[in-house]
């Protein structure tokens, strides 16, 4: 397919996905095994890292998915029925263009039943709503406010191409899944990359609303006790988190080896709060120095990945607002 759309480039994440992992892509490739078996991802968001894997080892099987079933329900139709998605993009930027807050909030408010306009409302509402946020409430419903956009890219068919004719070439599996779920698919020398929604370090940091449940301290402790599954299974895992205590402290001790990495914050709501975070990377496998991994495909400016090494008695006492 690749060829057939005439596509020779490395696709990127098609939705906005709080605590994408786009700007940290080189840290994350310096910080992969040498060698792995298959890939593996559980909470798959925006696919940064899923498409960087893809591009940069195409040989490579990849196993991905996340419990937000809309999300997964629009890899597949980005897979497989691309061209029809792209149509009903088409569709939706040119009724903005007429009305974008009329026609923003009418469209928040349907329940389309077929495929290909589920996924196409969801990329709408994504690329329209404010900061590119993704939040349903309890009820499951999407509830982010009309953003401020002079020309949003809604239909960004060039990049659905890309990404289409990789997923299909790759024969990645899409599913939607509990992160547990991993156990079953997982072998010995696979790779196993987690990116679950982060742990609050403030109050202002505390959103994981990506489904219609929220991600909370015994979901980490069960995240925990899944990876160090894993680790006797014989697989490689890597896990990225706050730098909140928690974290630290069930991640202390062996087989885990951990760094702090500073990351930006896109989808802070205020500008100024969006650099000089601070986040963990967590491996069970020795981490190559930094500068001296594989290089990730060019997908964000430079600089954007430095890492600090330090302690986990250190961690306990950084105090980051994200």
């Amino acid at each position: 397919m690749r060829q057939e759309l005439g596509i020779d480039a490395t696709a990127k994440p098609f939705v906005k996905w709080a605590g994408g992992k786009r700007q940290l892509l080189p840290t994350l490739h310096t910080a992969l095994p040498a060698a792995f078996g298959a890939y593996h991802e559980p909470f798959v968001g925006g696919g940064a890292m899923l498409f960087s894997v893809m591009g940069s080892r195409p040989a490579r099987s990849c196993h991905v998915s996340d419990l937000n079933s809309d999300l997964m329900l629009t890899y597949l139709v980005v897979r497989d029925q691309v061209r029809e998605l792209v149509k009903s993009l088409r569709r939706h930027a040119a009724n903005f263009k007429e009305d974008p807050k009329r026609y923003y909030y009418m469209v928040r408010s349907q329940s389309p039943k077929g495929r290909v306009e589920k996924a196409s409302r969801l990329i709408f509402l994504n690329k329209t709503c404010f900061n590119g946020l993704y939040r349903v409430n309890s009820q499951g419903r999407f509830n982010v406010p009309l953003g401020s956009y002079s020309n949003p890219n809604i239909v960004g068919e060039k990049n659905l191409m890309a990404a289409s004719a990789m997923l299909e070439s790759s024969g990645a599996t899409l599913e939607c899944r509990d992160f547990e779920s991993v156990q079953d698919r997982a072998k010995p020398g696979d790779l196993v990359y987690f990116d679950p929604p982060y742990h609050p370090i403030s109050r202002a940091g505390n959103f994981t609303g990506y489904t219609d449940r929220d991600f909370t301290y015994d979901d980490l402790s069960r995240l925990a006790r899944v990876c160090r599954s894993l680790d006797e299974m014989g697989c490689m895992v890597m896990l990225s988190n706050s730098c909140a205590g928690e974290v630290a402290g069930l991640f202390e001790g062996d087989p885990w080896k951990v760094r702090t990495v500073e990351a930006a914050r896109f989808i802070n709501s205020d500008g100024s709060n969006r650099t000089g975070h601070r986040e963990l990377l967590i491996t069970n496998y020795k981490m190559a120095p930094h500068g001296h991994g594989r290089d990730a495909p060019s997908m964000g400016p430079p600089g954007t990945g430095r890492v600090l090494q330090t302690t986990l008695l250190q961690y306990q006492s950084l105090e980051t607002n994200v």
